[in-house]
């Protein structure tokens, strides 16, 4: 195997470069000097980074949407509304399927028919196709801080244009824009190919320029244990610090049970600083971010609301430094603006109301123990696949979810063994019905069959396939345990 968790020397990254910056016309348009001057003329208010270190001294909660379209000029607009209307603290620009997936012509053909029809006929901005001073020029239009927010194996092109263009925050990594979102792409390339990404935002910040780089959290966002989502952070947490990446914002799709997302988001900042510092990285900041409810959504939007309201409180008790918003449209396709913007002040209000109570469940004794769960299990599959790489993570990774010591719930890809079965406990807490390959000791396994066992004697049926098949679909039908009304 020739992946290595090792920084990417100056030589080898420039001859990579040359390869990439040709893949599409618009990368000849990147001049890294001219994007340290470019970033360097934001106020500190413009910057990502900056903006959640103030909110993450001040134990404030920041808002984000979800947001992004074909046409600049459509998507400044959409911003602009999140921005004022919607009172969104953080904004984002959501990468289209094609660009995701390199495939910059097709983007192009939708780029064509968007304007032949004045509405959006991509379901994202295409970055690579527009490229670097249209970027800048999306950046400029809008006061709050903006994110590349995608889904993409190699995203090398698109960090490019990206960074030098001026967003100031990077989501993404080689298992979580992997696992969830292909089918055959080689784990080894998708590592291999952001250790250039990554060694990117870290030459940003040796040139004085802070790029906030976001592992995606949630993974499938379908009953994901928080030790799973947990440990995969934290080993691309550890992958792009070794790169120079000096910012990460760690995250965590909400599961519903509140004392486990409260201490869910506590255990992942807790960990993730653990082991930066054990591994060598102890300059890293590191912040979190909450994705509210990430599976099915009810129809009705008063009901909508409650779980965008419950997503919100989960955030702000757990004191998350942000939190993601969904919006009352979720079950019923691409949301209106308005209805974007309705979801993100229901949330503000709850964040509100809540600030004063960010200690509140602290000391609460089920959140202790749920904590100590938590970073129970994700130390054991950290370990383990350090140990598996035999001291390098990156390649303990890809031999992790070969063995199904990483193994993420219903994902698509062939790199993962899918042999974990979560479901629901009596209390909505997620636990595992299979632990599958995950090197727990008998201890875990057995608490997890006991709060199985648990929930089959009230509901008065054994412990089966069907509870998950029911706690994926509850959310949807108005409750969060799977049990039949």
């Amino acid at each position: 195997m020739s992946l290595q968790n090792k920084k990417l020397s100056d030589d080898a990254f420039a001859s990579i470069q040359k390869d990439v910056l040709n893949q599409w016309p618009t990368g000849k348009d990147v001049n890294f000097d001219d994007a340290i001057a470019f970033h360097r003329a934001y106020p500190p208010g413009k910057i990502f980074a900056e903006k959640l270190r103030m909110a993450d001294k001040e134990g404030i909660t920041l808002i984000q949407p979800r947001a992004g379209v074909a046409l600049p000029d459509m998507l400044i607009e959409l911003l602009s509304f999140l921005e004022t209307e919607g009172e969104a603290d953080l904004l984002p620009t959501t990468i289209d399927s094609y660009t995701r997936h390199n495939r910059y012509e097709e983007a192009d053909v939708g780029i064509e028919e968007s304007k032949k029809l004045n509405r959006s006929m991509l379901n994202g901005f295409p970055v690579v196709n527009y490229g670097v001073e249209i970027c800048r020029k999306i950046n400029t239009a809008l006061k709050a801080p903006v994110q590349v927010r995608h889904g993409t194996p190699d995203a090398r092109l698109l960090t490019e244009i990206s960074l030098a263009g001026g967003f100031t925050s990077y989501e993404g990594g080689g298992i979580s824009y992997n696992i969830p979102y292909s089918k055959n792409y080689p784990l080894e390339k998708s590592l291999t190919d952001w250790q250039y990404a990554d060694r990117l935002l870290g030459l940003y910040a040796e040139a004085g320029v802070v790029i906030n780089k976001e592992p995606f959290g949630p993974l499938t966002g379908t009953l994901v244990p928080p030790c799973i989502s947990h440990a995969v952070a934290v080993i691309e947490s550890l992958l792009a610090a070794e790169q120079g990446v000096v910012d990460i914002t760690v995250g965590y799709g909400q599961c519903g049970n509140l004392v486990q997302d409260v201490a869910a988001i506590k255990a992942l900042r807790a960990l993730t600083e653990e082991y930066l510092q054990k591994y060598g990285h102890p300059q890293v900041k590191v912040t979190t971010v909450l994705h509210q409810w990430m599976g099915g959504f009810p129809q009705d939007e008063s009901k909508a609301f409650g779980v965008i309201s419950w997503g919100a409180a989960a955030a702000a008790l757990s004191g998350a430094t942000k939190v993601i918003v969904k919006t009352p449209h979720e079950a019923m396709g691409i949301p209106t603006k308005e209805a974007n913007a309705a979801g993100l002040k229901a949330t503000k209000q709850m964040v509100y109301m809540l600030r004063d109570q960010t200690q509140l469940m602290l000391g609460d004794p089920n959140v202790v123990v749920e904590y100590d769960i938590i970073m129970e299990e994700a130390r054991c599959l950290l370990e383990k696949t350090y140990e598996l790489g035999g001291g390098d993570f990156a390649v303990g990774a890809v031999r992790a979810f070969e063995a199904g010591v990483l193994d993420i719930p219903f994902a698509p890809s062939r790199n993962n063994l899918g042999r974990l079965l979560p479901a629901r406990d009596n209390t909505g807490a997620v636990r595992l019905l299979d632990c599958g390959n995950l090197p727990f000791s008998q201890a875990v396994k057995d608490f997890h069959r006991e709060r199985m066992d648990e929930r089959g004697r009230h509901e008065r049926r054994p412990v089966t396939f069907q509870m998950v098949v029911d706690d994926i679909y509850a959310i949807g039908k108005g409750h969060l345990v799977g049990r039949p009304k």
